[in-house]
């Protein structure tokens, strides 16, 4: 896979994608599938901002078949509501991009349905998604479900005693970057059950290093001001988007994709490059940790898989 680019996307003609996050990485995503000529349903909480992007996709693709759709992944309802009315409006769904995410809210915040805003929506509301399209997913063959994670996950942690970080002083960071271990969790353990349930889905996991979206600017919380070491940061290390959407582009549509693999940046400590073999943090090679976080998860969402 060196120096594998969007150039080596294979066609997608008859395929159908759900990316999750109309800005940043998600919207480089569904515009490289929608070139590729995949029919992208483009996921956000935000429609004015999932206009803009399929708008700047058209432009960009004018035959892209491509629309958005309304999903909150912070409140289980809409994502119960998005996931009926794609049983209604799909018959296969190839791919299932889990990308949308909050990162480091000013203060602790909590969704809809109570729990911390950055594991509700990164983690428990993926999982939620791919739970209740399951049954899409297996129907079409050769599927594939990819994860979004972190290099930030290096650092964190499952707290199964303080899940919801709402019992000592709240740590945001710490908090972000459980939840990014969780979804890489999720991404394996997921790849197991689908192996030795012969569900014909194939998980993945990638991270795009680090790359210069809005998901910073973006975090909740009044008054947002980013830090200006973050803005330097930003301006001379990050890598763009499209660059860091690499990694999950070739998780999604290579054949030298592996289920079960996880994809990063080749370059500089996993920061930047083109996709490469990501290393697993010693946390998420923790199978029975796993294991219990889906058995919290199906309870915290009511969500089972077939």
């Amino acid at each position: 896979m060196t120096q594998w680019t969007t150039r080596d996307i294979p066609s997608q003609n008859g395929r159908t994608a759900i990316v999750t996050g109309a800005g940043g990485l998600g919207f480089e995503d569904a515009l490289e599938l929608a070139r590729a000529g995949a029919e992208v349903v483009l996921a956000s909480r935000n429609p004015e901002k999932g206009a803009i992007s399929v708008e700047r996709i058209r432009r960009e693709v004018p035959l892209a078949r491509i629309r958005f759709e309304a999903l909150d992944l912070a409140d289980l309802t809409s994502v119960e509501a998005f996931t009926a009315r794609m049983t209604d409006q799909i018959s296969r769904l190839d791919l299932l991009i889990n990308n949308a995410g909050v990162m480091r809210p000013v203060r602790r915040m909590e969704t809809v349905d109570g729990f911390e805003l950055q594991l509700g929506t990164n983690h428990l509301g993926h999982f939620a998604l791919t739970g209740r399209l399951m049954p899409l997913l297996k129907a079409t063959g050769g599927s594939r479900v990819v994860t979004l994670s972190s290099v930030a996950a290096r650092g964190g942690s499952i707290d199964f005693d303080d899940l919801q970080a709402s019992r000592k002083a709240y740590d945001s960071m710490a908090a972000y970057s459980q939840s990014k271990l969780a979804c890489l969790m999720f991404a394996l353990e997921l790849q197991r059950r689908s192996a030795a349930q012969g569900w014909g889905v194939a998980s993945l996991g990638a991270h795009p290093g680090l790359s210069s979206t809005e998901l910073l600017d973006n975090a909740p919380g009044a008054g947002r001001r980013v830090p200006l070491v973050y803005r330097v940061v930003r301006a001379v290390m990050m890598q763009p988007p499209s660059q860091g959407a690499l990694p999950t582009l070739y998780a999604a549509t290579d054949a030298g994709a592996t289920p079960g693999g996880y994809y990063g940046p080749n370059g500089m400590a996993e920061t930047r490059g083109h996709p490469g073999e990501a290393r697993l943090p010693p946390a998420a090679l923790d199978d029975a940790a796993a294991a219990r976080l889906w058995t919290v998860s199906e309870d915290l969402t009511g969500v089972r898989f077939p």
